[in-house]
C-alpha cells in the first residue's frame, strides 16, 4: 500500500482500539501499586473508542475528526496523552489528501512533539519513551507496511526496557502500562495494514444509554409553557455561507444573548456548540442556519424537566459570578461534597476517570463567570486542565487538589464572598496545604510491605502500614501518620467496610487520640475500604 486514505486511516484506528480492547485488562494489571486501582487500559481504550466513529473525506479531515473526538472522550492522564498523540498525527497530516511514507513519518514526528508538549515534566520510561523510540527506529522505511512492522517491533523493545529508566517500574517488576497500551494500539494498526484488522465487534461491548422516559401527563392540553425550551445544537459553519478564515462567531453569540437566556457558546474550528433557553426554538434554529448546517439538535420542554427533576439548577436562568465543580466517588462522599457547596460533583476517581466531555458538560450546567475545579487525584488533574483549555464560555481555574482530602478541605474553606477570583483561588490553595490523605485497600499482590490478601495503608503511593483487617491497617496507618497531632481525624468508610467494625474503629481511635476529634462518615467509595483525612 503506497498511500493511506481516509477510510484506511479510520480502519487503522478501529483495529488499534480493538486490539487494545482484547488486552486492556492486562494493561490495567501492569500497576506499580499492589491494590486494584489500575485503569490505564480502560482509560486508553475508552479514549480510542471515542475516535472510532470519526468521519472525513481526506486523511487530513479524518485524522482531525479522530483527534477531536478522542480529545472529548479522553480519560485519565494516559487517555489525555493518547489523545495528544493522535492530535499530533492530525497536525502532521494537515492538508493531505492521503498519506505515503513521507507523510506518515512527518505525522509521527509531530505526534512525538505533541505528546511531550502535553506533559509539564516529561519522564522517560513511560508511554512517551515508547512512542519516541518507536518512531525513531521506524524512520527510513520504504512504505507504510514496513513502517508499521518496524515501529511495532521497536515499541516492544522500548517497552521491555522501561523498567531500566524508571525505578518505580523496576521495584514493582512491571513495564510501563501506558507504553503497553500504546504498543497494543500500534500492533492493531499494523495488523490492519497487513489486511488482518482486529474485530470491530469489540468496540461495542457496552450497552448504549437507554432513552429517557418522558411523562406525557406532566404537560397536558391545559398546561402553560412556564420555562421555555432547553435548546442545544452543534452547528457546522459552511464555506458556502460564511468566509471561515475571517468569520467572527461573536455575531452569532451576541444575537443569541439578546434572544435567549442561559447561553453557553463556544467554537472549535468550524463547529459551534450552543446551549440556550428560549420560548421559540424555531426562531433560534432558523436564524443560526444562515451560517451553517446542523450536526445535532436537542430540544427539551423545561416544564417537563421541572416536573421530573424539581427544576435542576442547570435549567434555571442565571449568571452568577462563581461556581464549583468537584470530583468524588461514592454516594456518601458525593452527597457530602454537594452539601459543602459544590454546584456539580463529577463521580470519578481511580478506575473511573471522567472524560474531558464530562467536565465541559459540568461547566455548561453551572453558567457561572468563573468556575473553580477540585479534582480528587493527580490522574484527573490533566483531564480537568484539558477541559479548561477547551471551554471558553467561562474562566476555569483548576485547583491542584491531588487527593480526596485536599478537595474536602478546599470545600470546607470555600468562601465565594471574597472580592475577587484571585482571592478565592489563593484561599483554596492555602486550605489544601498540610492536609494528609490516607487510604486503606486490600492488596492484590505480595510486596516487601504487604502480603496478598492483607490490607495496605498508604498515602499517595507510599505504603506505610498493613493489617490482616482493614481496621487494623487504619489503626497502624494513623500511628504512622502521627494522627494524634491533628485536630481532626476524618474517617470515610467505603462500600466494602463493615458498619459495625467502622463504628468500633472510631471508638478505638477517639480513645487513643483524645485531643483530636474523630469523625466517621459513610463515604461509600469503591476500592478503598477507608479514606482518612487529617488536618
Amino acid at each position: 500500500m503506497e498511500k493511506i486514505g481516509a477510510t484506511q486511516y479510520l480502519e487503522l484506528v478501529r483495529s488499534g482500539a480493538a486490539r487494545l480492547a482484547l488486552n486492556r485488562k492486562s494493561v490495567n494489571d501492569l500497576n506499580v501499586f499492589p491494590i486494584p486501582d489500575g485503569d490505564t487500559g480502560d482509560n486508553m481504550y475508552m479514549t480510542m473508542e471515542a475516535g472510532c466513529d470519526a468521519s472525513g473525506k481526506t486523511i487530513a479531515e479524518m485524522a482531525e475528526s479522530v483527534s477531536r473526538k478522542m480529545l472529548m472522550g479522553a480519560r485519565g492522564n494516559s487517555g489525555v496523552i493518547l489523545s495528544r498523540i493522535f492530535a499530533g498525527i492530525a497536525k502532521g497530516l494537515e492538508g493531505a489528501e492521503n498519506a505515503g511514507i513521507g507523510e506518515i513519518e512527518k505525522a509521527m514526528q509531530s505526534a512525538v512533539k505533541e505528546a511531550y508538549g502535553a506533559v509539564s515534566n516529561p519522564v522517560e520510561g513511560t508511554i512517551l519513551t515508547v512512542l519516541r523510540e518507536g518512531a525513531e527506529a521506524a524512520s527510513g522505511s520504504r512504505d507504510a507496511e514496513e513502517y508499521s512492522d518496524r515501529i511495532a517491533e521497536a515499541m516492544a523493545v522500548s517497552l521491555e526496557h522501561t523498567p531500566e529508566k524508571l525505578d518505580v517500574l523496576m521495584k514493582a517488576g512491571v513495564v510501563d502500562s501506558g507504553g503497553a497500551g500504546l504498543l497494543y494500539i500500534f500492533e492493531g494498526m499494523r495488523d490492519a495494514l497487513h489486511g488482518n484488522p482486529a474485530g470491530e465487534a469489540l468496540l461495542s461491548a457496552q450497552e448504549g444509554p437507554r432513552a429517557a422516559q418522558v411523562d406525557l401527563d406532566a404537560f397536558t392540553e391545559n398546561s402553560e409553557l412556564e420555562f421555555g425550551y432547553c435548546t442545544e445544537f452543534l452547528l457546522r459553519l459552511q464555506r458556502s455561507k460564511v468566509d471561515l478564515d475571517s468569520f467572527d462567531e461573536t455575531v452569532i453569540r451576541d444575537w443569541l444573548q439578546a434572544n435567549g437566556e442561559s447561553l453557553v457558546f463556544f467554537r472549535d474550528g468550524s463547529i459551534v456548540k450552543v446551549h440556550v433557553h428560549t420560548r421559540t426554538p424555531g426562531d433560534i434554529l432558523n436564524h443560526c442556519q444562515q451560517y451553517g448546517e446542523y450536526l445535532t439538535i436537542k430540544i427539551e420542554n423545561m416544564t417537563l424537566q421541572h416536573h421530573e427533576n424539581g427544576m435542576d439548577e442547570r435549567f434555571k436562568p442565571k449568571n452568577k459570578p462563581y461556581g464549583v465543580v468537584a470530583v468524588a466517588s461514592g454516594e456518601g462522599l458525593v452527597s457530602t461534597f454537594r452539601e459543602m457547596g459544590a454546584d456539580v460533583v463529577i463521580e470519578g476517581g481511580q478506575t473511573m476517570n471522567p472524560p474531558v466531555q464530562r467536565f465541559i458538560e459540568a461547566f455548561e450546567s453551572i453558567s457561572a463567570q468563573t468556575i473553580f475545579v477540585l479534582p480528587d487525584n493527580s490522574n484527573i488533574m490533566l483531564t480537568a486542565q484539558q477541559a479548561a483549555e477547551i471551554y471558553k464560555a467561562a474562566e476555569i481555574r483548576v485547583i491542584p487538589c491531588k487527593t480526596l482530602g485536599e478537595g474536602y478541605f478546599a470545600l470546607a474553606n470555600l468562601d465565594l464572598s471574597a472580592e475577587s477570583a484571585d482571592e478565592i483561588e489563593v484561599a483554596l490553595g492555602e486550605a489544601i496545604e498540610g492536609v494528609t490523605t490516607g487510604m486503606v485497600s486490600r492488596a492484590i499482590r505480595t510486596t516487601d510491605q504487604v502480603k496478598e490478601g492483607d490490607y495496605a495503608g498508604f498515602t499517595k503511593k507510599d505504603i506505610l502500614a498493613n493489617g490482616k483487617t482493614a481496621e487494623e491497617a487504619v489503626s497502624a496507618l494513623c500511628e504512622a501518620l502521627d494522627a494524634g497531632s491533628c485536630d481532626i481525624i476524618l474517617l470515610f468508610a467505603g462500600a466494602d467496610a463493615d458498619p459495625a467494625a467502622a463504628e468500633a474503629l472510631q471508638t478505638e481511635l477517639q480513645a487513643r487520640y483524645r485531643r483530636s476529634e474523630v469523625i466517621l462518615q459513610q463515604g461509600g467509595q469503591p476500592i478503598y475500604d477507608y479514606v482518612i483525612i487529617l488536618s
